[in-house]
């Protein structure tokens, strides 16, 4: 009776990765994605979805992941990518270009993950157990620790590319459309970071 019981029950992890991106609806910019392992002994409480997180708190938060997660990176999807694949499949491809970093980061240490798990409804292609959580970015801690990383590189990267193109106000709106973006770009046109399948 008790092996039957156990058909029930949620299997163990010991290693989860986590996964999650950044950037989907922006007219401008790439899309970011993050993985992180985090131990057990991770403080979550300083853990959220990153949209629910002020500035103020994922500054604070991100050095912590970065300092005790056992492993942890960050990957992109150019604009180019976004615009012939697709959106969601730059994103997907995002993600597992930071889950094959964070795998060989483990494996360096002699560690093999047992799951990864990403936020959304849509699983990249991988060679690990994956599993989809809608709204993992608030559930679920490594997923809450990639969604960090992922919009703060996003964002250092938009304010670093308003330095390039200030006529934009990249480092105001970080790419998504806003009145403000939408004139510029009727004024100056797109430029060469902007998703020309977007409408704008």
């Amino acid at each position: 009776m008790e092996s039957q019981l156990s058909l029930f029950e949620e299997p163990v992890y010991n290693i989860v990765i986590g996964a999650d991106e950044a950037g989907r609806g922006p007219l401008a910019g790439p899309v970011c994605a993050a993985a992180v392992v985090l131990p057990a002994d991770f403080p979550i409480e300083i853990l959220a979805d990153s949209k629910a997180l002020s500035e103020k708190k994922r500054n604070l938060a991100e050095p912590i992941i970065k300092e005790k997660a056992i492993a942890w990176a960050v990957a992109w999807g150019t604009p180019a990518e976004i615009d012939t694949i697709n959106i969601l499949q730059a994103s997907l491809l995002a993600m597992k270009r930071a889950y094959l970093l964070v795998k060989q980061q483990l494996k360096s240490k002699g560690i093999e993950a047992d799951i990864l798990l990403v936020d959304g409804n849509k699983r990249p292609d991988v060679d690990i157990l994956c599993k989809a959580i809608v709204k993992g970015d608030a559930t679920e801690p490594a997923i809450m620790a990639a969604s960090i990383l992922a919009k703060n590189a996003r964002d250092r990267f938009m304010v670093c590319a308003s330095r390039r193109w200030p006529q934009y106000g990249f480092e105001k709106h970080k790419g998504y459309p806003c009145a403000s973006h939408k004139a510029a770009l009727r004024q100056f046109g797109p430029s060469p970071i902007h998703r020309l399948t977007f409408k704008y």
